[in-house]
């Protein structure tokens, strides 16, 4: 085991009151097949050869100096692009998974980190991912993390799965730090082509018809889970409505119900709506990202929903952990943590108070 990474907690999923296990799952993240097609072949409208070598560089910046970028063409990022968004709309909004799987939360462009997470976890295809989304902003090397991302999203379209954050949204990451990283390296064209892709991105799955995740959280107009698969693509986010909701609802302890978000977008919802929501769909737990918690995950509502944050360190600013979900063929649940990267280094290991009520915009 990485001797930055501990397993940390190891649990399995309830079903009504009962020890839920689904028997003997296929060791690869079955063909989605409510509301989409056939999955495109892994690397049709790319070439093979490029696409490998495109992959090798992005994994080569390790062996370089901290800060190092890869070596990528505005012209290969584009193809990365235009082949991911392709594969995107040929699946649903709605993506059927099965276990086993590793999830992931925030990346928020810290590469080094997104790195660490598959030297513990396994580079692609040596383990099936799902990833909650926030893979740019904030961080310093966002174009290395989507770019990596989108490129084993080509290579590997059935086993290599990401979801939308509410920062893949132009408004949002024109502002955070994604645009100004595209205009400098490259060009706001490029910023462009990525709009274009983020809004072709699904924003739910469903593993093994038990656990649902997604970016944020629930959201009052949610009734059927297929409002989800029948969301339409290509989509900017709206401002209110079920696609926000989805990416930008966080669980609260201060209220039962619903109610306003602090963060002045969508709401929170209490644990009642939680249990409420699993009960009528028959499922288990909710995995959601989209707020920093201090050892990386953090459960909600009597264990029925898990936040997991893969960022550690975030910003620079904080000492959180950063988590990956490991959900293994009877649904076991383990985590591992990634420790933050200053106190590999020796620093100072007390942590900001205040974790439960920080956001990640």
């Amino acid at each position: 085991m990485n001797a930055h990474m501990n397993s940390m907690h190891r649990w399995r999923m309830n079903s009504c009151n009962a020890t839920f296990s689904r028997g003997k799952c296929s060791k690869r993240p079955r063909k989605v097949s409510r509301g989409g097609g056939k999955f495109m072949s892994s690397e049709k409208g790319m070439d093979p050869a490029l696409l490998d070598d495109i992959i090798r560089r992005l994994i080569d910046v390790k062996n370089l100096k901290p800060g190092k970028n890869a070596q990528l063409s505005e012209s290969e990022i584009k193809q990365l692009c235009a082949t991911s968004k392709e594969i995107f709309l040929q699946q649903p909004n709605l993506l059927e998974l099965e276990a086993p799987i590793k999830i992931c939360g925030d990346v928020h462009g810290q590469y080094s980190d997104l790195l660490r997470l598959f030297d513990y976890g396994g580079y692609p295809p040596q383990s099936n991912y799902l990833f909650l989304g926030d893979y740019v902003d904030r961080g310093k090397q966002s174009l290395e993390t989507i770019c990596l991302l989108l490129a084993y999203k080509i290579k590997y379209p059935e086993n290599f799965f990401l979801l939308r954050g509410n920062h893949e949204c132009a408004s949002v990451n024109r502002i955070y730090g994604f645009y100004d990283e595209c205009k400098r390296r490259f060009s706001v064209k490029l910023w462009k082509t990525f709009t274009d892709c983020f809004n072709c991105l699904p924003v739910a799955a469903l593993i093994d018809e038990k656990i649902l995740c997604m970016h944020g959280g629930l959201s009052p107009e949610l009734n059927k889970l297929d409002q989800i698969v029948n969301l339409n693509r290509p989509t900017d986010v709206p401002d209110t409505g079920l696609l926000c909701d989805l990416l930008w609802s966080d669980p609260s302890n201060e209220a039962q119900g619903w109610a306003m978000n602090d963060r002045g977008v969508s709401y929170t919802f209490g644990p009642d709506k939680v249990s409420e929501f699993l009960e009528k769909h028959d499922l288990d737990l909710i995995c959601r990202a989209h707020q920093v918690v201090e050892d990386g995950y953090e459960f909600f509502a009597d264990r029925q929903l898990v936040t997991i944050f893969s960022a550690p360190n975030y910003c620079g600013e904080f000492d959180n952990a950063g988590a990956m979900m490991s959900v293994d063929d009877t649904l076991m649940c383990s985590f591992q943590i990634l420790k933050p990267a200053r106190k590999l280094l020796g620093a100072s290991t007390n942590t900001k108070s205040g974790f439960k009520s920080l956001r990640g915009w």
